[in-house]
């Protein structure tokens, strides 16, 4: 095959590629950010009120500012108003369990692509089969929604791992970025189609509650429809990794991830810079993954509001992170970074003042959230990329994936703890300062130009004097 040949066909799956994040970005957008929590927080206060009633007169403490009536689960009781943060970390601790083990299934399977498919496919159908959640039944939405989340993670690893045998070097940073930027589209097109529902549903007979039940169905449907695109551009990769001494993928999957985490000790400032990520990008995905139970709960908010102001974020995500491209040319990637990571602080610190009722400050509360959003978390993968030994990319950002999910579950729940020991989500939200805080001083003292130099990389010319 000629070489013009084989750029056309890599042309061709890195277009159908894309589609994946288009498809999968429903899932964190609609399902994680906006009706999950709304809707399960919903049931699980109806199945509390219920409950109470039944066992005696006495009202919930607190009043139904928090949902703060009791629900239990293996003798385990805790204020409904509780339950999202504690399902995000459970079902993140879980996902920390099994992705690594598909990861390493998938690195050496003869056919990643049909595993992409069981997995995308699985997910969706968990997704649409929260429809059926209703009453007070937050049970069977809490174990469809760990299944979806499973399955989401999952796919989403062996998606990452197409990059290598699609595209060259040279062609990974445009293509990672057209994927991250369609994502945002992606989701951002589906919440639309779904808002068009929850404002326009009451005159054609549809409650606030079935609204949002259509929507699971509709966003499990969107994942499925546009996964196909990909699956039909894709083909079949030979696995980078195999060996006839290995008895088991999952063997030698977990054996090479236990030779890379100690081989990076020898560079301990790419793992300084790898914690500090750790740490700010739990606070970026808590903030994103608990907006709307704070909209809802704290500031009283319709549902509608809640899912304009999720569109506001995910479309001003996308210039946000044009954005921080602009100014890292200028200013360099880590003090762009720093400055991102001030202006979190500081939307956060207006989240707590938000009136509420006050959709105005909400709205600029959300751009702001939207101006970070869209660019912190990609120009710090671009970063760690420049500090990874040549030759062990693919095996770094398995590290960096594994770690992020390891972590991501401390965010969730700090918020639900605040919230149930203050009575209060001002004080749950101030509360994920620490996170921006902490990553921001860190930040300060890690050598980006020396960390580059030390795993034998060269030092790009923007970060040559600035970073």
């Amino acid at each position: 095959m000629s070489t013009e040949t084989e750029a056309l066909s890599r042309k061709r799956e890195q277009r159908g590629w894309v589609w994946y994040d288009w498809a999968n970005s429903v899932f964190p957008t609609s399902v994680t950010t906006v009706f999950g929590s709304l809707y399960l927080t919903a049931v699980a206060a109806t199945a509390a009120e219920a409950d109470t009633a039944m066992n005696g007169p006495t009202p919930c403490p607190g009043g139904d500012k928090l949902r703060d009536c009791d629900i239990s689960l293996f003798g385990w009781e805790f204020p409904a108003g509780s339950l999202w943060g504690y399902l995000l970390s459970f079902a993140t601790v879980i996902q920390v369990l099994i992705v690594p083990l598909m990861g390493a299934i998938a690195d050496r399977t003869q056919n990643k692509k049909r595993m992409l498919a069981v997995f995308a496919f699985s997910g969706s159908v968990a997704t649409a089969l929260i429809a059926l959640v209703a009453g007070g039944n937050w049970e069977l939405g809490a174990l469809l929604f760990i299944l979806g989340n499973i399955c989401y993670g999952t796919s989403v690893a062996i998606y990452y791992s197409f990059i290598p045998d699609i595209a060259t070097a040279d062609e990974r940073d445009d293509l990672s970025t057209k994927g991250w930027a369609f994502g945002y589209l992606g989701g951002g097109a589906a919440l639309a189609v779904q808002l068009v529902l929850v404002l326009f549903g009451d005159s054609i007979g549809i409650s606030e509650s079935n609204a949002a039940r259509i929507a699971f169905l509709l966003s499990g449907i969107w994942w499925a429809i546009f996964t196909t695109i990909p699956l039909r551009r894709l083909k079949k990769h030979q696995p980078a990794h195999t060996s006839p001494q290995d008895s088991s993928v999952v063997t030698a999957g977990f054996k090479e991830l236990g030779d890379t985490l100690r081989g990076a000790r020898a560079f301990p400032l790419t793992l300084a810079f790898l914690g500090t990520y750790l740490i700010f990008t739990d606070g970026i995905s808590t903030v994103a993954n608990v907006s709307a139970q704070y909209g809802s709960e704290e500031l009283k908010f319709e549902q509608q509001v809640l899912i304009t102001t999720i569109l506001i974020v995910q479309f001003v995500a996308y210039a946000g992170g044009l954005v921080h491209g602009l100014v890292a040319r200028r200013i360099g990637a880590k003090r762009t970074i720093l400055l991102s990571l001030g202006v979190w602080v500081l939307v956060i610190g207006a989240a707590y003042f938000v009136q509420a009722g006050q959709q105005l400050q909400f709205y600029a509360v959300a751009a702001g959230i939207g101006l970070v959003l869209g660019g912190t978390n990609a120009l710090a993968r671009a970063l760690f990329s420049q500090m990874i030994p040549p030759g062990k990319e693919a095996q770094y950002f398995s590290v960096y994936e594994v770690g992020e999910r390891a972590t991501s579950w401390l965010g969730p729940l700090l918020f639900a703890f605040m919230a149930q020991q203050t009575g209060s989500y001002r004080y749950a939200i101030i509360s994920l300062v620490i996170f921006f805080a902490v990553g921001f001083v860190l930040m300060i003292f890690v050598p980006v130009k020396r960390a580059i130099e030390a795993v034998g990389n060269t030092v790009p010319r923007t970060l040559e004097s600035k970073a």
